[in-house]
């Protein structure tokens, strides 16, 4: 049987996921959340009471954590593209890129985003605040870093790429990447090019009208 991965086009996280399934051409059988389908929702809550996708549901096993789904596929559905390298130190870097991509560019984006969709009484103008400063501080970090490197742990699409394409295409959206970070810019670039990526906003793209900061016209 194929793995079934329960996610929604739209949401970052299952982007990442989608990214690397597409990058390796792994066939899966997609359940789709979605208010057409509300038997989809309900198999979710069942497996995770926690309600929080993607998931992964194969063998028996159901695998949460999109970046734990994409180490499971590796495992067990490798492909040629290996998106957690071999060489140990070089999957540290990578396991390590994923960390700052999901801790500092889709949390503090997603901070900006929730607060956006809060009752006008609930809104925190601080936190937000402090969202976007460490927006800024990630961008620069990366900027310096892109400055010597196709991808984010060097010349192989990777983990980490499968983390920044998502988080970074939904950041500019949030808190646009300046022109001062060029080299962040053309990373952002390249991996909207990437076809793997290019599907999944591809397929997320009738949603866009969800987004509650408004969706620019520009990728």
């Amino acid at each position: 049987m194929r793995p079934m991965l329960y996610a929604h086009p739209f949401s970052s996280y299952c982007q990442k996921t989608l990214t690397a399934l597409y990058e390796n051409d792994i066939a899966f059988e997609y359940r789709m959340l979605s208010p057409d389908d509300p038997s989809a929702y309900e198999e979710l809550c069942a497996i995770w009471p926690v309600k929080r996708f993607p998931i992964l549901k194969d063998r028996g096993r159901q695998i949460f954590e999109s970046s734990i789904i994409i180490e499971y596929l590796q495992q067990h559905y490798p492909g040629p593209v290996r998106l957690i390298p071999d060489d140990p130190d070089l999957a540290l870097e990578v396991r390590m890129l994923d960390r700052f991509f999901d801790n500092y560019i889709s949390t503090p984006q997603q901070r900006i985003v929730f607060n956006a969709i809060r009752p006008e009484d609930k809104r925190d103008p601080y936190g937000v605040q402090e969202a976007r400063d460490m927006l800024e501080a990630a961008y620069g970090w990366l900027d310096e870093r892109m400055g010597t490197r196709e991808w984010a742990a060097g010349d192989g699409f990777s983990l980490a790429d499968c983390a920044a394409a998502p988080f970074l295409f939904y950041a500019d959206w949030t808190h646009e990447i300046d022109g001062r970070f060029a080299n962040v810019r053309a990373y952002r670039k390249r991996l909207l090019a990437r076809p793997s990526f290019a599907r999944a906003v591809d397929e997320a793209r009738p949603y866009r009208p969800l987004f509650p900061l408004g969706a620019p016209d520009r990728d």
